[in-house]
């Protein structure tokens, strides 16, 4: 009986030491990994387990064995771009992930206008789109939408392929990005979409990193709870971004600024912060390009001005980049411009000259430099506009200047090369000049290759902020 007892003791504690593999989502059949990268594998399995992984584009098997928390990860690298590929893993059971590409993967995030696709009342650019878009090399991956208190280690969603169904409901700005990336690269693209509508940028950020900032704090404590999305620092970093930061990528988009126009002065710390915790998360330097938000009728004066003003001063943080949409909409009164093929591969043309150091590609608008006041005239000079700018109407719009007094009147505007000549017979001495700095403001103001000018102002003045 003592003996049958042993027997039966040793047979339970060896059937509890094996388990079955078990591995996270983004690690599945169909994925995309980052081409020439020590990329991670992860998953579970029982404490102590060895683990062997063999990649078949080296027909090499590494082992790792699982920690007392039943967890396991090991490095693998990647060759160049290709595939399809497939990794075996062996324990007590064997999987074999079929279908593996070896390309470029970037994570698609924001808020509505990143999440926005053709489900939503029909996108014209996705439209025209369709009856081509089907590519094996394009994978998309969504990732639903959850929030958490504390960062999670998996998340919904699964790896499919490109085609007129699965774009249906995938993010356009996502995927004209990657159109973009996979016909001028030639590789395989992976995009990684996590996105929600309405969400300000503190929910996408680490919670200790907002709440142990005071500036932060006091800014996310304006935002109002709401039925459609969640506002508290972290929540969708927990739910939505923890969970895939073992996964080796190449950069992040980000569409968002919509959701923090109640605390705007504070937005540009705020995604800087945000882009420093995703970093940290990942371990990684990653490019961040995003994209500026498009005019709209707000409710309260310049609100939406800062928000842009912001993140323009954003991009002095290393390795970012931005896009300007102000020529992109085609109703102010719509906060989700249909336009998004655009927006896509002006975001494509960031990664594309600064992340894969294409040459020859146009991708910066042109900036405000310096204001030089010539007695009754005010002359602008831009960054990034080499050739000149031009405009698309017989005068340039959305031009104000203002003398001392700090009133501001509509503007003559002439362009002199890369400068433009602001004058008025209302200013007498230029003190100050504002170009598309409003809500709604669509400038016709462009470089010679055609991208907007960024809206500005030349001054600090306290704003308005009253109702419209």
């Amino acid at each position: 009986m003592k003996k049958y007892f042993s027997i039966v003791v040793f047979l339970f504690l060896t059937s509890a030491v094996k388990a079955n593999i078990r591995l996270p989502n983004v690690i599945n059949n169909n994925m995309v990994l980052q081409q020439q990268s020590s990329v991670k594998l992860w998953g579970w399995a029982g404490p102590a387990e060895k683990i062997y992984v063999t990649t078949s584009w080296n027909n090499k098997t590494d082992s790792v064995v699982t920690t007392r928390d039943a967890a396991w990860m090991l490095h693998v690298q990647t060759p160049a771009a290709g595939g399809p590929y497939t990794v075996t893993l062996k324990g007590a059971n064997t999987i074999i992930l079929n279908n593996v590409l070896i390309g470029e993967v970037w994570v698609c995030s924001g808020q509505s206008n990143m999440e926005m696709n053709d489900g939503w009342g029909g996108i014209p650019d996705i439209k025209a789109a369709l009856a081509t878009c089907a590519n094996t090399n394009i994978r998309f991956f969504t990732i639903p939408k959850v929030t958490s208190r504390y960062p999670q280690d998996n998340c919904g969603g699964e790896w499919i392929g490109c085609d007129s169904n699965t774009l249906k409901n995938f993010s356009a700005v996502a995927y004209f990005f990657g159109h973009k990336l996979n016909t001028d690269m030639n590789v395989p693209i992976g995009l990684i979409s996590t996105n929600w509508g309405g969400t300000p940028a503190e929910t996408w950020t680490e919670t200790e990193t907002v709440n142990n900032d005071a500036e932060l704090k006091a800014a996310a404590a304006k935002q109002q709870p709401s039925d459609w999305w969640p506002y508290l620092p972290g929540a969708a970093f927990n739910g939505m971004v923890a969970p895939i930061t073992s996964y080796n990528i190449a950069g992040a988009i980000w569409y968002q600024g919509e959701g923090n126009t109640i605390a705007p002065d504070s937005y540009g710390k705020l995604l800087t912060t945000m882009i420093g915790t995703w970093r940290k998360a990942w371990n990684e330097e990653l490019p961040f390009y995003y994209v500026q938000i498009a005019p709209f009728t707000y409710g309260n004066k310049f609100i939406s001005s800062i928000v842009r003003e912001q993140q323009t001063k954003a991009m002095a943080y290393p390795n970012t980049g931005m896009v300007v949409i102000t020529d992109l909409v085609d109703n102010v009164k719509d906060i989700h411009p249909k336009g998004k093929r655009l927006v896509g591969e002006r975001l494509a043309n960031w990664a594309l000259a600064e992340t894969y150091h294409k040459d020859g590609i146009v991708y910066k608008s042109p900036l405000y430099k310096s204001l030089e006041v010539l007695k009754n005239k005010a002359i602008i000079t831009f960054e990034n506009a080499p050739n000149g700018l031009k405009t698309t109407g017989q005068n340039i719009i959305e031009v104000y200047v203002a003398g001392a007094d700090k009133i501001f009147y509509v503007a003559t505007a002439k362009i002199d090369k890369d400068k433009l000549i602001v004058y008025s017979p209302k200013v007498a001495q230029p003190a100050a000049v504002r170009f598309a700095f409003s809500n709604a403001a669509m400038g016709n103001l462009f470089s010679k290759e055609g991208l907007p000018v960024n809206p500005f102002r030349t001054d600090d003045w306290e704003l308005d902020r009253s109702k419209e």
